[in-house]
């Protein structure tokens, strides 16, 4: 007779003792194309302004120094017959940034209800993150963040990580992170960890299954 494996149930799993959420798409929606389909229509010209303007690196130069702001106006400078566009970047940055994306709101809410900590990891320009939390009063509810425009390192550096483990007093498995980026939940796991990468398709449902996997009861 062939054994059969038994699942433990959460009740038998030790659960982490803080969450750990990033942001971008995982918490609110972060669409950059938004705004450059509305200013080009024409799918060619659009990829044509991503392959000579290096919008990616740039955003990410804002993410560790923390000024978006002032690498906008570097790339402009370096790109003076497309200035305006990357321009807006900046300008109309609020249009590529939400609304919160409900179902992960509701796993936040729940995650404080169990009395864990939540904790902010994100890769963010500190001028933006300001911004980011007027418009959206769920970004300030967190025990502590850890910004990586604040820190001068990003993820999947592995010294963001240690901020948080230094800051919450935690490590290894007593940490669950969910972020949208498989390398970053790659990086904790290699710390231990454990996470989740959130994607487009299952979205808040498979976080939260996720979650229930590890013991926590939302």
């Amino acid at each position: 007779m062939t054994p059969t494996a038994t699942v433990p149930s959460p009740a038998a799993v030790t659960p982490p003792r803080a969450m750990v959420f990033d942001i971008g798409n995982v918490l609110v929606d972060w669409q950059p194309a938004r705004v450059y389909e509305a200013l080009i229509p024409d799918p060619a010209a659009r990829a044509a302004l991503f392959e000579r303007v290096d919008f990616h690196n740039m955003n990410l130069a804002g993410d560790r120094n923390g000024d978006l702001a002032a690498e906008v106006e570097a790339l402009a400078a370096r790109h003076p017959e497309d200035a305006a566009l990357i321009r807006a970047w900046r300008a109309r940055w609020d249009e590529m940034f939400g609304p919160v994306l409900p179902g992960v709101e509701a796993l936040f809410r729940a995650t404080r209800a169990l009395g864990l900590p939540v904790v902010a990891l994100t890769n963010f320009a500190a001028d933006t993150f300001l911004v980011a939390q007027r418009r959206f009063p769920i970004l300030a509810e967190f025990d502590i963040e850890v910004v990586s425009g604040r820190e001068g390192t990003i993820k999947p550096e592995p010294a963001i990580y240690e901020i948080v483990e230094a800051r919450t007093g935690l490590a290894g498995p007593d940490l669950f992170f969910a972020d949208d980026k498989p390398e970053n939940i790659a990086a904790a796991r290699a710390r231990g960890w454990r996470g989740h990468v959130v994607d487009a398709v299952e979205g808040a449902e498979g976080l939260a299954r996720a979650m229930r996997a590890a013991g926590l009861a939302v």
